[in-house]
């Protein structure tokens, strides 16, 4: 267990456990950093409505947590065993307070898993991964503390924070769920300590939002691109009215009118149409057709002289360099018939992929048509606003445990979404992912956020599953486990620019001091 404390002189030191002499309360109130949320029931409701207008265009439009950048994703370095500093204990998960535990094989998703969404200091729209856990009045949320408390800014706690459980695309199935008070350990609220990575939240009760219908009004061009939620464009061709106006005259006369903004436009249109081989009336092309490396090999070759050219002679080759991640997707495509081209791997351990044209002779007609584009935006309508009840009953709740044995295998939950630090993109954020593993046999540190207390399993998941929860006895049957860590960092093992291994803070008996804190406090309703 690290704690940091204030010498006589005033300086941070990090020290082991704490002076014998030191009373159990005092360190007890000393762990704990309460932050405010939504305040009262008016604010969260301005919350609610905030991420929930527009068919939830806000909550679509976030990205996954940044915290961590490629400079951050180095190797974990083993720091020794752990020290309870309490008696290991446990909490049981909502509805398995005087039940066993069955055992399945089956993976089935918790139900109490989704994603926090919030607004940070940037102003960014963004989201972490998190779990409905055990409380007393079914109201708390369980997350990493940096997908609460800004670190970056160095300022409170996120804006505008919410829980939806079961997350998918806009849509909210239990509810949105206002964040009313966050818990973290004092260390990490003061001094970004990110061995306490970790923050309880009680939220209010869930809100559902249901539209009847959708209103729709056209809007100028800007004021379309500014929209957030969901619009369409209509295009109309401007033709020439007989005996009148010409599509010319007409775009001309909306583009004096109204601007850039009224949605005239021009577009100059290329028409090919295939031809026989005559070089007076066509234009010739080689890069149209693409036909496998057989198909080229076995046309004639074509003359040196353009004008000698003929349909289905041999054109042009194009050679384009892959990485080793496009190689492989591409060699993939190439097995199910997608790809004509050549997917090699050179002498030199280089990638590419060749591509083969034939000549294909085309008549080419060249004009310009005329458009007026009308822009609309939809602004939600009839809206109902229901109490959506507490989110332990709609959900269910983890469990908890603290001081647990290292080396145990745990299930981790969360919406991975960030690529790699080599770029590659492995997942989406839509759906949740799953690890499963024995856990690291001694405690991990890290040069990022000087950390030296986590706890750490090989897992490829990226940012975006940051606060997800690492479960532990987890079953399937009943997808009910103890958390008994969130993910905090993600790392690079073997150094070939991959994430292979996350990490958690321990879970010890400060961590049960902060949870025990937050897993009494009620919280209300909205509405």
């Amino acid at each position: 267990m690290k704690r940091i404390l204030i010498p006589a002189g005033g300086a941070l030191m990090a020290t082991g456990l704490l002076a014998a002499g030191l009373a159990g309360t005092a360190q007890a109130d000393s762990d704990i950093a309460k932050d405010p949320m939504a305040t009262s029931a008016a604010n969260a409701k301005a919350i609610v409505d905030y991420w929930a207008e527009s068919n939830g265009a806000a909550l679509k439009a976030a990205t996954e947590s940044n915290v961590w950048d490629k400079a951050d994703v180095a190797k974990l370095q083993s720091k020794g065993g752990y020290s309870s500093d309490t008696k290991p204990g446990s909490t049981a998960p909502i509805g398995e307070e005087k039940k066993t535990t069955a055992k399945v094989q089956n993976v089935n998703l918790p139900k109490t898993i989704g994603k926090v969404f919030f607004v940070n200091s940037k102003g960014e729209k963004k989201w972490c991964s998190a779990t409905s856990i055990q409380s007393k009045y079914r109201n708390l949320v369980a997350t990493a503390g940096h997908c609460v408390y800004d670190t970056a800014a160095n300022s409170d706690v996120m804006s505008k924070w919410v829980f939806v459980p079961g997350y998918y695309q806009g849509r909210a199935p239990w509810g949105i769920y206002v964040g009313k008070q966050a818990f973290t350990h004092y260390d990490f609220d003061v001094y970004e300590d990110y061995d306490r990575d970790y923050a309880f939240v009680t939220v209010y009760n869930g809100v559902s939002i249901t539209a009847s219908r959708v209103n729709s009004k056209q809007v100028l061009k800007s004021e379309y691109d500014a929209y957030e939620g969901k619009k369409e464009v209509k295009s109309t061709e401007l033709k020439d009215i007989p005996g009148g106006k010409t599509a010319e005259q007409q775009y001309l006369e909306g583009l004096d009118k109204y601007g850039p903004n009224g949605g005239f436009r021009a577009e100059n249109v290329t028409t090919k149409e295939a031809a026989g081989g005559n070089f007076k009336d066509s234009v010739a092309t080689t890069d149209e057709v693409e036909v496998t490396e057989l198909q080229w090999t076995n046309a004639p070759k074509a003359s040196e002289d353009p004008k000698q050219w003929k349909n289905g002679d041999q054109g042009a080759t194009k050679l384009t360099p892959l990485t080793e991640a496009e190689y492989k997707k591409l060699l993939d495509e190439k097995a199910a018939g997608k790809v004509k081209g050549k997917v090699f791997k050179d002498d030199r351990g280089d990638y590419w992929l060749k591509q083969f044209y034939l000549i294909q002779w085309y008549k080419v007609t060249k004009s310009t048509k005329y458009f007026h584009d009308s822009f609309f935006i939809f602004t939600g309508g009839d809206i109902t606003v229901k109490d959506a009840g507490r989110l332990g009953d709609n959900v269910g709740g983890q469990g908890f445990a603290w001081n647990q044995p290292t080396g145990k295998y745990v299930r981790v939950f969360g919406y991975p979404a960030a690529p790699h630090p080599d770029g590659n993109k492995a997942y989406t954020g839509i759906t949740p992912k799953w690890c499963y593993g024995k856990t690291s046999g001694k405690l991990v540190g890290s040069a990022a956020k000087k950390i030296e207390e986590h706890v750490a399993l090989k897992c490829a998941m990226t940012e975006g599953a940051d606060g997800g929860p690492w479960l532990y006895k987890y079953s399937n049957a009943k997808r009910l486990g103890y958390v008994n860590g969130v993910t905090s960092t993600f790392n690079d093992q073997d150094g070939n620019g991959r994430v292979d291994y996350i990490s958690s803070p321990y879970f010890d008996g400060e961590t049960n001091v902060v949870y025990k804190a937050a897993a009494t406090v009620w919280s209300g309703k909205v509405v």
